[in-house]
């Protein structure tokens, strides 16, 4: 039996497949202990792991709600710069208390969400061999590849990957808060600085919730970087009550913009005016972010609830709107369903353009999302086939890639060994 330590924010799309992932090493006879603020109990008791508090005087419980009301109402840059100082403060809470809680609980290996930024910092101050999980969309930087914020497809050519380059030193420059506030720390603890921005993942394995053929073609990944498809399950979550009896039998539309840019409200009425007339049910789930009398004249009469089983209900989708979260895209393409993407913030741009680039749906812009424009993307992707073929495609791939099971095998292995484990081959 391994001790693991599990390192993530405490926000919803982070939680979910890390608890997952928890929930399964600990079916394998593990233990598993989630270190959090009190906002990210709820969630672990959930997934029936153990949970040590950290950060309790600056982010007593609750704090969450409301930083994230604040995310909500905010899109693009504005709500990338809210991003990193709530990620700054989280990091200089995280490298204060940490260690002390991890060495006090007898964790034998770390399990690092890669947004987590002075989560590696941790792990090498108290030497303990730590992996990386890509929760959200991979974080890898390479210049031929846009970067995450961005709706760029993918392309080979020179001035794309010199306009990729230039963008990657803006998205540094935004995020020296949280860079400077590591290194600082580094030095202190007489650790070698990181010289290159792959530095913190983890050099015996990463693991990523995409399958390979929902990313761009990478050609500079590590050996130990496996594309291991998404994690989840309805188990190790908190249960959602749904009025499954109010389902009317015609195909169904669910529509989520998450849990963090969920505040918009002009966003689902958009959805719903862009779904009058069809021949179809539209469910909106508010992610916590309204309460369902707020909206009460939505046109059509869509079904509104604050919180879905989202998982039980893909299951009967015909299509999905989101805004373009990992975990939404990897739970629709799991149950073959296509999407049209609404991107807001953070990585929700390139995930919506990984939606475009594979045809498993389409992609409509906050500012161009208008109810004409979003209708007409909702028809053709409601309408042809192509959209649901390759819905159906990816969903095989995520099924080949192995999900939480061959992620958990991975992890077991780098414990059992300490020696970096390879991926059969590299994309």
């Amino acid at each position: 039996m391994t001790h693991f330590g599990i390192i993530c924010p405490a926000l919803t799309g982070h939680l979910n497949p890390m608890t997952t992932l928890g929930h399964e090493l600990q079916r394998r006879g593990h233990r598993v202990t989630l270190f959090g603020i009190l906002d990210a109990r709820p969630q672990t008791l959930a997934a029936g792991l153990e949970f040590w508090a950290i950060g309790e005087a600056e982010f007593p419980a609750g704090a969450s709600a409301a930083a994230n009301t604040k995310l909500g109402e905010l899109s693009g840059i504005a709500a990338f710069k809210q991003i990193v100082t709530m990620f700054r403060r989280s990091t200089t809470m995280l490298l204060d208390e940490a260690p002390q809680a991890i060495s006090a609980a007898g964790v034998e290996v770390l399990l690092i969400d890669q947004t987590s930024s002075g989560g590696s910092t941790v792990a090498d101050f108290l030497n303990l061999p730590y992996i990386t999980v890509c929760c959200a969309l991979m974080l890898n930087l390479e210049f031929g590849i846009p970067p995450f914020n961005t709706t760029w497809s993918y392309s080979p050519a020179w001035w794309a990957k010199l306009r990729n380059q230039f963008s990657y030193q803006l998205l540094a420059r935004l995020a020296r808060p949280i860079l400077k506030t590591v290194a600082d720390r580094r030095q202190q603890w007489n650790l070698p600085p990181y010289i290159y921005p792959n530095d913190p993942n983890s050099k015996l394995a990463q693991i990523c919730q995409q399958p390979p053929e929902f990313e761009f073609p990478r050609q500079q990944l590590p050996p130990s970087f496996h594309f291991t498809g998404a994690y989840s399950r309805p188990d190790s979550r908190e249960p959602a009550s749904f009025p499954f009896e109010k389902l009317t039998g015609q195909p169904l539309i669910y529509a989520s913009m998450g849990t963090l840019q969920n505040q918009l409200s002009g966003v689902f009425e958009k959805i719903a005016q862009a779904c009058v007339g069809l021949d179809a049910q539209l469910i909106i789930a508010l992610g916590g972010g309204s309460n369902p009398a707020s909206l009460p004249n939505l046109p059509g009469s869509p079904l509104v609830v604050g919180y879905a089983p989202q998982l039980e209900l893909l299951q009967k989708a015909a299509l999905t709107i989101t805004h373009a979260g990992m975990n939404t895209a990897l739970e629709s393409l799991s149950n073959g369903v296509p999407m049209v993407a609404i991107p807001i913030a953070n990585d929700q741009p390139g995930v919506a353009a990984r939606i475009a680039w594979t045809g498993t749906g389409e992609m409509v812009s906050l500012a161009k999302s208008g109810s004409s424009r979003l209708r007409a993307a909702v028809k053709r992707v409601l309408t042809e086939d192509a959209y649901k073929q390759n819905a159906v495609r990816l969903q095989a791939a995520i099924r080949r890639a192995g999900g939480v099971s061959r992620a958990a095998d991975i992890v077991e292995q780098v414990a059992q060994t300490g020696q970096p484990v390879f991926a059969q081959k590299s994309v």
